[in-house]
């Protein structure tokens, strides 16, 4: 390693050498002194604070402050040789056991009991025990035996607070934190990009001081200014960068359409069998008056499972359609698609029938386009579509496709916003002349849209009431691995409701044999879990044991279209008592005489899957019920997730337990782009006052410097945590 003075730019393999380069670039993309100067601790060990080694799961890749306990050696029954354990402890009574292979009586020597150390390596499981086989570590020194000064590793950790960084297997966190001190040794570090008045009315640490103090904290309160300052960083980049787009898309010229007297809306809303929630009103009111502005609106509309935000968009899209223009409804899947087709018609009644028999005189088409029309009816469809003769349009990405042509689009209404990448909704949106108005749907707000409500990106609306006579939903959490009667129990829970003249959901995580779809999870995890269960393996077992004798259909992603549809049809109408599904049902589908779901390996969805599926039941007059069955042992994580689920219906505190689980880095696009994002510290939870404060003064800088003229580090500093790139992606929401 060498003394060469380093700058963000100076690459690694100048500072640490050609092979430590190599592997940091090669499995962390780390590559410059920059990369690892903001590549931070993921959290900091304290003696006498260690890791809880009770709450680690299996599978996860960890690093863990432990002290050794005992060590023992037996030989090995499948081949020669002896194998080495050594049990580890954190002192609150949590232990896991390291295996080494092979005659290392060297390493025995050295893992004497007493012994502090970091240990890495992959959690696994034998006959119940946890385990690292095989782990890198490295020994902390004990004071009067003079080891420190012997091992350059131990260095890293001679302070009170001991880094952890995020680390890979061929690179453990004391090699990255080595290599943290040999560029801190000689770093100078970047002109502060904050203004002055910014960092004083704030009170923040300046940047060298916050870089080197995150990585080698001299006391807690360093520490939590060093993150304080560098959170400010990631919070007001991202603020900037909202603000002046919003800005900028303030004076872009939209399409007013207003709302006309005596038009469309207006005999749609005199026709409805029931009275809109005083949510449903509000709301309606806040979007006919953006679409009555000349600015292309741009909201979220945020309800729970079944709280009627289709009847809110169907409102809007009539108000376009009243303004001259044309409103198209995106949907993820084609059986949904369909539905909303099927719904809407049945809503419009004449008012959607233009051309046909008994249709009002000033009524609208309503034309479905999904990729599995055929030739003819695909040509009718795009000739009402590209002359305006549809007032709206329904469907999949199909109707991104060349050759879809809008006489005139005025509202795109996204429904599910998770299941559609921002570039397909901004293709949608390219096919009209000026840009049109968009509202996005969503009953789970994911974690994306939690992350941009928080930074105040989009204009937000929320329904909060579920309609009269929506019926509460009660879920439980079966764990069939513990108690295999419960399991039993729901069965014939299943077929009660079925006695009653219900209807029941079995959804299952996978199709079956096949290609792997996007519908379904890897066929085996890394820790040698069973496969998880398949609709197509499943469906036969239930028709020949507890099942048997109820009239069972099968729905999955793979089927053709018109089976799909037709399987959609029969359980709609009652012709079926039982669908075994996979995630095709996750969204939209409204079967109200529907009341209990079965979801089988409930541990392999996610939060917002979850809450998607079990609001299809309950969505008449009878109560639902939506039983997760999981192998997921008490006290894991997986375990927590669903009691979690079980314990409430409230999709904005789902929303939050999702986004805390997973990274909150992909706020920027990071993974859709396949690129590193810098967002590392900021937590859209934790941080909220934070990005508010971020906020005030982001709109206060760019009023008075609207391109950040003045300001040439801080912009490229705001450059470097969002790109153009990030930047577009952050606007197209």
């Amino acid at each position: 390693m060498t003394g060469e003075a380093a700058t963000v730019d100076t690459p690694l393999k100048k500072l640490v050498g050609e092979r430590t380069a190599k592997a940091l670039a090669g499995h962390l993309d780390l590559h410059t002194a920059g990369d690892l100067i903001y590549h931070f601790p993921r959290r900091y060990d304290e003696r006498g604070e260690h890791t809880d080694i009770r709450s680690l799961d299996v599978g996860e890749q960890v690093t863990v402050l432990a002290q050794v306990q005992r060590t023992a050696v037996r030989p090995m029954r499948q081949r020669r040789g002896n194998l080495l354990e050594v049990t580890v402890g954190d002192g609150s009574g949590g232990v896991l056991t390291c295996t080494f292979f092979g005659n290392q009586a060297w390493r025995e020597r050295e893992l004497r009991p007493g012994r502090w150390g970091l240990f890495a390596g992959k959690v696994t499981e034998f006959r119940g025990k946890r385990q690292l086989n095989g782990p890198e570590y490295v020994l902390l020194g004990e004071g009067g035996e003079g080891e420190a000064a012997a091992n350059e590793e131990v260095e890293e950790f001679a302070g009170a607070l001991i880094p952890v960084y995020p680390a890979a297997a061929a690179v453990p966190t004391w090699v990255i934190a080595r290599c943290v001190r040999v560029v801190l040794d000689t770093f100078t570090p970047p002109e502060d990009p904050l203004p002055a008045t910014v960092r004083a009315t704030r009170n923040l640490a300046d940047i060298g001081t916050a870089l080197r103090e995150i990585h080698r904290p001299t006391s807690k309160e360093a520490l939590y200014r060093a993150r304080r300052r560098l959170k400010w960083d990631e919070a007001f980049a991202v603020q900037l960068t909202l603000v002046q787009r919003k800005q900028r898309a303030a004076a872009s010229p939209g399409r007013a359409r207003p709302a006309k007297a005596g038009g469309l809306l207006d005999a749609f809303d005199a026709r409805l069998p029931y009275e809109l929630t005083s949510g449903q009103q509000v709301v309606g009111r806040e979007i006919a008056a953006d679409l009555a502005r000349p600015h292309p609106m741009h909201r979220l509309l945020q309800g729970e499972v079944g709280s009627g935000k289709t009847v809110v968009a169907l409102r809007a899209m009539l108000q376009v359609v009243d303004a001259g223009g044309q409103a198209a409804l995106l949907a993820p899947t084609e059986v949904l698609a369909a539905q909303h087709h099927r719904g809407i018609l049945d809503l419009l009644g004449p008012l959607g029938r233009a051309g046909e028999l008994g249709a009002a005189d000033d009524a609208t088409r309503v034309e479905l386009v999904t990729g599995s029309l055929g030739a003819a009816a695909r040509r009718r469809a795009l000739a009402e579509v590209a002359e305006g003769r549809a007032g709206i349009v329904l469907g999949t990405h199909a109707l991104l496709y060349e050759g879809v042509d809008f006489h005139d689009l005025g509202l795109v209404v996204v429904d599910e916003q998770h299941r559609f990448g921002v570039e397909q909704r901004d293709a949608l949106r390219a096919k009209a002349e000026q840009p049109p108005h968009v509202l996005v749907m969503t009953a789970t707000p994911i974690p994306r849209t939690v992350a941009m409500t928080v930074y105040g990106d989009l204009e937000t609306s929320t329904l909060s009431q579920l309609p009269q006579g929506r019926s509460p939903i009660a879920s439980h959490v079966v764990p069939a691995a513990e108690k295999p009667a419960f399991l039993d129990r729901a069965w014939r829970r299943l077929r009660e409701e079925v006695t009653k003249g219900h209807q029941a959901y079995v959804v299952c995580p996978r199709i079956g044999e096949g290609p792997v779809s996007d519908e379904e999870p890897p066929r085996e995890d890394d820790n040698g879990r069973r496969p998880p269960l398949a609709v197509t393996e499943v469906a036969p077992l239930l028709a020949e044991g507890p099942l048997h004798g109820l009239r069972i259909g099968v729905l999955h992603g793979r089927l053709p279209a018109d089976e799909k549809d037709a399987v959609m049809r029969a359980y709609a109408d009652g012709e079926l008592d039982v669908l075994v599904a996979t995630t095709v049902v996750e969204v939209g589908v409204n079967v109200p005489n529907a009341t209990v779901m079965i979801v089988l390996d409930a541990d392999r969805f996610g939060v917002s899957q979850l809450h998607q599926l079990r609001g299809r039941v309950g969505r008449g007059s009878a109560a639902g019920l939506c039983l997760l069955v999981t192998e997921a042992v008490e006290g894991s994580s997986a375990r927590e997730r669903l009691d979690a689920v079980a314990s409430t219906t409230d999709g904005f505190k789902l929303a939050e337990l999702d986004l805390e689980q997973r990274r909150e880095g992909d706020v920027l696009g990071a993974t859709q782009s396949g690129r590193r994002s810098h967002l590392r510290l900021l937590s859209l939870l934790r941080d909220t006052e934070l990005i508010r404060d971020a906020r005030a003064e982001a709109t206060e800088l760019v009023e008075d410097d609207p391109d950040l003229a003045r300001h040439p580090a801080l912009a490229a500093s705001v450059a470097a945590l969002v790109d153009e790139e990030r930047a577009e992606y952050l606007e197209k929401g």
